[in-house]
């Protein structure tokens, strides 16, 4: 592709999502798959722009606002790329040329914002904090309030590409096997800080086609990710529920944990995830996981089966707030329900879920948020109504950096997505 078809197609691929809002990287998931003549490097090309702009939306709409031009995808893609030292004005002319595969020639407005942004910074000193740092309005005073002085630097952090972090399956490899083979492929790694299971890559490697990736010897994961699984500690026989399994990233970190032995419950609302789950189970090699579409958090399940887990993990829908260096478009777009809803749902999940804990067993609570209204709000709301509860602190369950009362992992401190989890056990003996 040449330089001007690869931004046509960033364009056209911003377009997707501004008038059909989807998940970032399912729109363009489903653009390559509909153009398969478009080679790795262009592919790579292309990806790096659009997450670029995505993840300096709201700077580059300030831009667009100071010039009097309407934000469009070409707005964006003009902007990032003067501002970027990319182009000038009239290299850009010539690469909106209007020829086949290259983007229509600019219109005045928009060779004037070309021209309004030419040797100025990104970041401006004008631009209001929350535009500086892209952090969106709805989140900006509840953010603020939660991080104090932290709300800058952890707001900076989610501006950068998130690194591309790996699980291994220690059923099938140890951590030492894995990077090895990894190494005499020339992909490189090094150890994760923060978990003990954890291999970091860089350059973002073609690893799913990797014979460790497609043996299940290993699975991409967040290092929080991969701690909100190990602070759950689940245990070789025990009876485990993953309540809100999605598509099975920590019920396949339960697992291995468990060492295939017990029996783990993997439940969501959503059963399409579930089935799709079902193919990473397999090849991992984990045939201790049963699956179970619910109805709603109240389903008869829960009710018929009360007190009889071990352990239950809620990893509760959530606004998405510690994702955004991952998802930088969950910031501009809401593609679920407003905290108004978030809130009052989790609340609901976790009521029911905990019916599911038998005496002596542990309940977990985890978000992928750093708002205290989804994270210790909920937790002290929850043990308020429920004396049988007692919260059992991190810290005395896992060494690492961000455990105390609370697992609570973030971008700038931990160079992790932003992970909350609580851990609450059942007064009483098991029976």
């Amino acid at each position: 592709m040449t330089p001007a078809a690869r931004i046509q197609a960033v364009i056209e691929l911003l377009a997707d999502i501004m008038e059909t809002p989807r998940p970032a990287d399912g729109v363009a998931s489903t653009y390559f798959r509909n153009r398969r003549f478009i080679g790795s490097k262009d592919r790579a090309a292309i990806t790096s722009r659009y997450y670029r702009i995505l993840r300096h939306a709201h700077r580059l709409s300030w831009w667009a606002d100071r010039a009097d031009v309407a934000v469009t995808p070409r707005a964006f893609v003009i902007a990032d790329a003067v501002l970027g030292k990319e182009h000038s004005p009239e290299s850009l002319d010539r690469v909106f040329s209007g020829e086949r595969y290259a983007p229509a020639p600019m219109m005045e407005e928009e060779v004037a914002l070309a021209e309004s942004v030419v040797g100025e910074r990104a970041e401006h000193d004008d631009m209001p904090l929350s535009v500086r740092v892209e952090c969106p309005d709805w989140a900006f005073e509840a953010l603020r309030q939660a991080l104090g002085d932290r709300f800058e630097g952890e707001m900076r952090a989610m501006m950068a590409e998130a690194p591309l972090d790996i699980r291994i399956n220690t059923l099938k490899t140890t951590r030492d096997e894995a990077l090895a083979a990894l190494h005499e492929d020339g992909m490189g790694g090094e150890l994760g800080i923060v978990s003990p299971l954890c291999i970091r890559l860089a350059n973002r490697p073609p690893l799913t086609r990797h014979k460790l990736f497609t043996s299940g010897a290993v699975e991409i994961q967040d290092q929080g990710s991969q701690m909100v699984a190990l602070v759950a500690k689940a245990q070789p026989g025990e009876r485990v529920v993953d309540f809100c399994a999605g598509a099975g990233g920590k019920t396949l970190a339960l697992g291995a944990s468990m060492d295939n032995k017990g029996k783990i419950v993997a439940m969501d609302v959503m059963e399409r995830r579930l089935t799709r789950a079902k193919v990473r189970f397999r090849r991992a090699g984990l045939h201790n996981i049963e699956t179970r579409a619910l109805s709603s958090e109240h389903d008869k399940y829960v009710k018929k089966h009360a007190g009889t887990f071990d352990l239950v993990l809620v990893d509760a829908p959530c606004s998405g707030t510690g994702t955004w260096r991952r998802d930088p478009d969950k910031r501009w777009q809401q593609l679920g329900p407003g905290l108004e809803t978030l809130v009052p749902l989790q609340k609901s999940i976790l009521d029911s879920a905990s019916r599911l804990v038998k005496p002596g067993g542990r309940l977990v609570y985890a978000t992928c948020s750093l708002l205290p209204d989804e994270n210790e709000n909920q937790v002290k709301e929850f043990l308020a109504g429920h004396d049988d509860f007692t919260l059992y602190p991190a810290r005395e369950i896992i060494d690492v950096a961000g455990a105390g009362d609370y697992l609570s992992l973030s971008p700038a401190q931990h160079d992790t997505d932003g992970f909350f989890a609580a851990v609450m056990t059942r007064k009483g003996k098991p029976a």
